[in-house]
C-alpha cells in the first residue's frame, strides 16, 4: 500500500507493544504522523520510533484522551492497548474486562466527546472463535470463546459494531491468528519477558535463556499429532493495519477480517524449523494436552486479500523463525555488554 496524505496524525494506543510498535514504525515509514499513547504496563520506550509523538497515559483517562483527540485532530485511530495472555485472563478475569472491554469504551467515549469520527482499526483475535467446528475459519464462523481474554475481545467487537452502526464510525476489526517474528532489519521484535508465543519461546530455548520447550499434546488428529496454528509474520500484520486504514480513508465500508496465511504449521514443524536454522537439536519435552486446545486453528484470509489487496511478503515459517531468532540473539548480545 502506498502512503496517503492525511490531515492529522494517527493515534496508536498501545503503540509501544509488540504489534503496536511494528505498526507505528511502518506508518512513519509511509510518511504518516503518529501519536503513540501507552502507559508502559507491558510496552517498551525503546520500541517507540524517534519520530513518533509519545504521550504516556492510560486508556481509562477519558478527559486526557478527549483533549488529545480534539487538539491533535487525529485522522485515524488504531487501538492495540489490551491485555493478551490467555492463562492470565482465567486467573484475573476482571482485569481483562476492565483493560480490554472497558478500556475500549473509554476510547470510544473520548472520541465521541471530541466529536471525532476518525476511522478506527481494532486489534482483535482468533480467540473469539473458541474451539472452531472446522478449519480454515471464515469470519462468519460461530464465535464461542473459551476464556475471559476471548470474551473480552468478543464483547469489544460487539460494542464496536453496534457503535459503528449507530454513529457511522468507519471501522475495521482485524482478528489475528498466531503472530510471530521480528522486523527483517533486526531493529524491533518481541520483548515481553513472560511472552508465551511458541516461536518466541523456541528462540529463547535455542539461545539457552529457557531450559526447554513444552510440546503440549502429540495425539491430535493432525499429520504429526501436534497442534496446528496459522503463524503470521508481524511485519505482514503491520501492513494489514495500514491497508485497513487506507481502505477506510478511501470510503470503504466497515469490515471484519481474519489475519493469517490460510495454512498452518504444527508445533513439531516449528521445532524442526528452529533446529534446521540452528543446525542442532532443540531441547523439548512432550507433555499432555492443555484444556481447550483445539487441534487446528487456520485462518480463511481470502476476504482480507480480496477486499484490501493485502499480500504477505514474509509468509514462510523459516523466515518467521529466523527473524525471531536473530532478534532474540541481538537482544541477548546487548544485555551481555
Amino acid at each position: 500500500m502506498g502512503a496517503m496524505a492525511t490531515k492529522g496524525p494517527i493515534l496508536v494506543t498501545g503503540g509501544a507493544g509488540y504489534i503496536g510498535s511494528h505498526t507505528h514504525h511502518a506508518l512513519i515509514e509511509q510518511g504518516h504522523d503518529v501519536i503513540v499513547y501507552d502507559n508502559f504496563a507491558t510496552g517498551f520506550r525503546s520500541a517507540v520510533h524517534a519520530k513518533a509523538r509519545l504521550v504516556e497515559g492510560d486508556i481509562h483517562d477519558e478527559s486526557r484522551l478527549t483533549r488529545l483527540i480534539q487538539d491533535s485532530g487525529v485522522s485515524g485511530v488504531i487501538h492495540f492497548a489490551a491485555s493478551l495472555l490467555v492463562g492470565e485472563s482465567t486467573e484475573k478475569p476482571l482485569d481483562y474486562y476492565w483493560n480490554n472491554t472497558a478500556g475500549l469504551m473509554c476510547v470510544l467515549r473520548a472520541m465521541r466527546a471530541a466529536d471525532s469520527r476518525a476511522p478506527f482499526v481494532f486489534s482483535s483475535t482468533a480467540a473469539t472463535y473458541g474451539e472452531p467446528e472446522s478449519s480454515p475459519i471464515p469470519e462468519t464462523a460461530p464465535q464461542k470463546p473459551i476464556n475471559p481474554y476471548g470474551w473480552s475481545k468478543l464483547f469489544s467487537e460487539r460494542i464496536l459494531l453496534e457503535h459503528s452502526a449507530r454513529t457511522g464510525l468507519p471501522l475495521v476489526i482485524l482478528r489475528y491468528f498466531n503472530v510471530a517474528g521480528a522486523r527483517m532489519d533486526g531493529t524491533l521484535g518481541q520483548m515481553t519477558a513472560n511472552a508465551t508465543h511458541l516461536v518466541h519461546v523456541a528462540c529463547q530455548v535455542a539461545l539457552g535463556t529457557r531450559p526447554e520447550l513444552g510440546v503440549f499434546g502429540t495425539d491430535f488428529k493432525t499429520a504429526d499429532g501436534s497442534g496446528v496454528r496459522d503463524y503470521i509474520h508481524v511485519e505482514d500484520l503491520a501492513q494489514a493495519h495500514l491497508a485497513a486504514l487506507s481502505h477506510l480513508w478511501q470510503g470503504g465500508k466497515s469490515e471484519v477480517f481474519n489475519c493469517g496465511y490460510g495454512r498452518g504449521a504444527s508445533v513439531l514443524e516449528v521445532v524442526r524449523t528452529v533446529e534446521r536454522i540452528l543446525g542442532r537439536p532443540l531441547p523439548h519435552r512432550i507433555e499432555g494436552r492443555r484444556a481447550g486446545d483445539p487441534a487446528e486453528l487456520v485462518a480463511d484470509s481470502s476476504r482480507l486479500m480480496r477486499t484490501l489487496g493485502w499480500r504477505p511478503r514474509h509468509d514462510s515459517l523459516e523466515t518467521i523463525c529466523r527473524s525471531a531468532l536473530e532478534w532474540e540473539r541481538s537482544r541477548l548480545a546487548r544485555a551481555e555488554k
